[in-house]
């Protein structure tokens, strides 16, 4: 899997460490959640509102990469209907995208369980 990273820079030039790892953390939160808002069909417009209204909002040159890599990579499926008079290319998960959700789902529930138990432990209000 590819990932490309932009580091973001304040306007002297210097790097804005918050942003890059914001940035950093919220494209693996993306593949997350587009392979789980295809469990139902979808076309890239659909996912994309539904998406942007789950405050996971993500723009179209971001959108439509992330679906070629996925479907070539065996994840998603892709078929072109004509529906409302226009072409639309609809988007689902492959048996393989299910089982690969089914595992990322699994390690998520590990990681937010384990990331829970450290901000407990830390003190409160220490941030």
């Amino acid at each position: 899997m590819v990932c490309d990273v932009h580091y973001m820079t304040h306007s002297d030039g210097t790097m804005n460490p918050f942003e890059n790892l914001r940035l950093e953390m919220r494209r693996g939160f993306l593949v997350l959640a587009v392979l789980a808002s295809l469990r139902t069909e979808q076309y890239g417009y659909t996912l994309r509102k539904t998406l942007n209204d789950q405050a996971m909002e993500i723009d179209e040159g971001t959108l439509y990469p992330l679906l070629r890599r996925l479907e070539s990579q065996g994840l998603l499926v892709s078929q072109w209907r004509e529906e409302e008079k226009r072409n639309k290319r609809f988007y689902r998960l492959s048996p393989e995208g299910k089982k690969v959700l089914k595992q990322l789902l699994t390690e998520w529930d590990g990681m937010s369980s384990s990331l829970n138990e450290i901000l407990k432990e830390q003190h409160h209000g220490a941030y």
